[in-house]
């Protein structure tokens, strides 16, 4: 095998940065990929985490591309690439399928069929399918089942979750990465990729709800069992604290920005009400706003998005009820005091999240809002993958899974990113 055909791309496409890392395969048996290269630069065409100008768009995938590039010296030709926004949906659908063999063995084949059983649904004409991912099975009478291959029965089951988007948003976004120049392996809802980066085995095994702060977006997975409940997209994040900054203190969305940035907190508590803002020292305004102010408002939209996000574990019935509780990744999840805040909201153990088990220029990435990039490089090297939809792919090409099928049973190891 070639360099280059060692090399896995992660091009995460966010609302407020585009971030790109270069990684190679290792040859070593259970590691990580290697990281050769990182870029990143500021997102100018996407907007709550869908294009709004192709031109920006394009521009700022190039320059973060290039300076990946120039970091790890070799040429980007094609990405796996991250999907977000709040046009994103879950459903769960079931499939049911006869056993074929006629002593009753699961093949591989039934596993497939199965699946395919669970994809068809009926979706409105400008949506489509990103991920098909299996839950559990079902052999006759016995349930919660994970790998079915060679167990025996005449009724196989399958409960899936699918992730869909509007179609309109997804051809936007396909557009633009291809006028940079860069083919798209798969696209991934962002949460999964995030959720293979940062958290643990025994996490999803417990039960865990990841939460990724993004400027425009907070997306959220939960998982139990090792198996994935749901994930969705909230249409509020970082960004929308920023305009609620500027907003109260009148003042630019720039300012509002540095503001919390240097003095923002979550926890007005514990600010004195003294403590004041110089606003000469980091804008051309000559003026004193309180720090405790800035915090309310802070903390005031940080319980929004929480109390959101508790709402869909109230709908899946895991509200206080994960062991692992949460872990907070996405450029948001750094304001200080966001622990505590999520402590009180969402009644659970809170944890910020970083990419953890890597090599190579490690110091780049360390940080929460590199999960997503880092857990795109990482989606193909892991054995534990999800089915997605991706016509990029050789295996169920038919109703357009990925996957392969001498690997299939590696799959139902875990279903989880």
């Amino acid at each position: 095998m070639s360099r280059r055909e060692e090399i896995i791309v992660g091009l995460d496409v966010g609302s407020s940065a585009i971030r790109t890392v270069i990684a190679q395969r290792s040859n070593r048996k259970d590691s990580k990929p290697i990281i050769l290269g990182v870029g990143t630069a500021l997102s100018l065409g996407i907007r709550r985490g869908i294009v709004v100008d192709v031109e920006e768009t394009v521009r700022s995938i190039a320059t973060s591309v290039e300076l990946a590039e120039k970091a790890a010296g070799v040429p980007v030709e094609h990405a796996y690439v991250s999907i977000g926004g709040n046009h994103i949906a879950s459903q769960i659908s079931k499939g049911v399928v006869v056993v074929s063999r006629v002593d009753g063995e699961i093949s591989e084949e039934d596993v497939s069929r199965v699946i395919e059983a669970a994809q068809a649904v009926s979706l409105p004409n400008n949506r489509e399918m990103i991920h098909i991912i299996p839950c559990t099975f079902n052999i006759d009478d016995q349930d919660k089942i994970k790998d079915p291959v060679g167990m025996n029965g005449t009724r196989l089951e399958v409960e899936a979750l699918i992730i869909e988007g509007a179609s309109p948003f997804i051809k936007n976004l396909s557009k633009c990465v291809h006028q940079a120049g860069i083919d798209i392996d798969e696209f991934v809802f962002s949460p999964l990729a995030s959720a293979k980066s940062v958290l643990s085995k025994k996490q999803k095994e417990l039960g865990v709800v990841m939460v990724d702060i993004g400027s425009g977006t907070t997306e959220m997975s939960i998982f139990e069992d090792n198996s994935i409940l749901s994930a969705a997209a909230l249409p509020i994040g970082a960004g929308h604290i920023t305009n609620d900054i500027a907003i109260g203190l009148r003042v630019s969305v720039e300012t509002a920005e540095k503001i919390k940035l240097e003095y923002g907190t979550a926890l007005p508590e514990e600010v004195n009400k003294k403590d004041k803002i110089n606003l000469s020292e980091i804008s051309d305004e000559e003026e004193l706003v309180s720090r405790r102010y800035v915090a309310e408002i802070i903390k005031a939209r940080l319980v929004e998005i929480f109390s959101m996000v508790d709402k869909k574990l109230k709908e899946v019935d895991r509200s206080g009820m994960l062991p692992a509780g949460v872990v907070l990744t996405g450029g948001g999840a750094k304001l200080p005091g966001i622990i505590d805040v999520a402590k009180e909201t969402l009644r659970l153990p809170v944890q910020i999240g970083f990419p953890t088990e890597l090599s190579g220029i490690v110091d780049k990435v360390d940080d929460p809002s590199f999960a997503t990039a880092i857990g795109l490089v990482m989606w193909e090297t892991d054995e534990e993958n999800f089915f997605s939809n991706s016509k990029n792919h050789g295996l169920l090409n038919k109703f357009g899974l990925r996957g392969v099928e001498g690997k299939i049973k590696k799959v139902f190891k875990t279903f989880l990113p």
